[in-house]
C-alpha cells in the first residue's frame, strides 16, 4: 500500500448487526458498510432497566483534559462524571456523551446522558471540578442516546488576528498574527457545505471506515479581533475541524489557493492538505436532535 493510500476494509459477508449491544460490541475498524453510499447506523437504545435517563448540559474548558474519554491515568471530563455520580448514587449508571471531544478541545453545548434519576446541577457541581459546569439537568426519555441520535453538531474555532499575543485568550483562540485574506477563506467555507469525503482531514492511522460527512453550514465570521470557523455537520472525523482551519488559513496567507482547498473535498490523501491547527482554540457549541 502507498503511503498516501488510506487503509479499505471490506465488508465481506459479515451481517450488520441488529441489536444495540452488539453493534457496540464490533470494533469501530470493523463496521465497514456493505452498501458504499451507506454508513453502519446503530439500531435504537432499549430502555435501561433502572427507567431512567437523564439529560445535561455540560460546559467545560478542555485545557488540563486529555478530552472527553477516560484514559488510564489520564485527566479525562468522563472520569470526573463517572467519580461524581459514583459519590452520589453510590454505583456508576452508564453514561453516554454527545460529542466526544480531543485533548485540549473546549465544549459550551456538550450532552450528556447517564441511566438515574436526575440530579439538581447544583449538587453535580458541588463536586465537579471548577473546569467543568453542568448548566441543566432534565429527565430525557428512557434510552435516549445522546451520540446516536443527534442530527447535528456545531463546532467554533476562534483565531486572534492582532499582532500582540493575548494572555487572557491564550487557552481558547489561536494567536495567527498575521494578514489573512478573508474573503478568501469564506468561500473555503462556502465550499464545505454539502456532502463530501473529508480524508484529507483526518489522520491517515485512523479506525474510521466511513469518511463522508454532511456539512449544512460553514462560515468564517469577524469577531472584533477575532476570526471564528462555525462549522455544523452531521458529524465530524477525528481532527477534521482542526486540519480544515489549518488549511484554510494557508488560503487566507496565499500559500494555496481556494482551487486547491476545494480539490481536497473529493476525498484526496492527507498529504495533499495542510496542518492540523491547535486544539486550545476549538469549542463544541451546540448538538441538535429531531424535534
Amino acid at each position: 500500500m502507498l503511503d498516501d493510500e488510506e487503509p479499505t476494509p471490506t465488508a465481506g459477508d459479515r451481517p450488520e448487526p441488529t441489536t444495540y449491544d452488539d453493534w457496540h460490541r464490533v470494533a469501530r475498524d470493523q463496521r465497514v458498510p456493505t452498501d458504499p453510499e451507506r454508513p453502519w447506523l446503530p439500531p435504537p437504545r432499549p430502555a435501561p432497566p433502572s427507567g431512567w435517563t437523564t439529560r445535561l448540559l455540560v460546559e467545560y474548558d478542555g485545557s488540563d483534559f486529555v478530552g472527553w474519554a477516560k484514559q488510564p491515568g489520564k485527566r479525562s471530563v468522563e472520569a470526573e462524571f463517572e467519580r461524581v455520580l459514583t459519590q452520589i448514587l453510590g454505583e456508576c449508571p452508564r453514561i453516554i456523551v454527545g460529542g466526544r471531544t480531543d485533548t485540549g478541545v473546549h465544549a459550551s453545548g456538550q450532552i450528556v446522558a447517564y441511566d438515574a434519576e436526575a440530579l439538581a446541577p447544583y449538587n453535580l457541581n458541588a463536586l465537579l471540578p471548577k473546569d467543568i459546569a453542568v448548566l441543566e439537568s432534565t429527565p430525557a426519555r428512557p434510552g435516549f442516546d445522546p451520540r446516536n441520535e443527534a442530527i447535528g453538531r456545531t463546532y467554533r474555532y476562534r483565531v486572534l488576528t492582532r499582532r500582540e499575543r493575548s494572555v487572557h485568550r491564550r487557552s481558547t483562540t489561536l494567536h495567527f498574527g498575521r494578514p489573512l485574506d478573508l474573503p478568501a477563506m469564506q468561500a473555503c467555507a462556502a465550499a464545505l457545505v454539502g456532502n463530501h469525503d473529508f480524508r484529507a482531514f483526518t489522520p491517515t492511522e485512523t479506525l474510521h471506515t466511513w469518511f463522508r460527512r454532511t456539512v449544512t453550514e460553514a462560515s468564517w465570521t469577524p469577531a472584533g479581533d477575532e476570526l471564528h470557523f462555525t462549522v455544523t455537520a452531521d458529524s465530524f472525523l477525528r481532527h477534521m475541524n482542526r486540519s480544515l482551519v489549518g488549511t484554510m488559513l494557508d488560503v487566507g496567507l496565499g500559500a494555496r489557493r481556494v482551487e486547491d482547498f476545494v480539490s481536497l473535498l473529493p476525498g484526496a490523501p492527507r498529504k495533499h492538505a495542510g496542518w492540523t491547527a491547535p486544539s486550545a482554540g476549538l469549542s463544541l457549541e451546540r448538538i441538535d436532535y429531531p424535534g
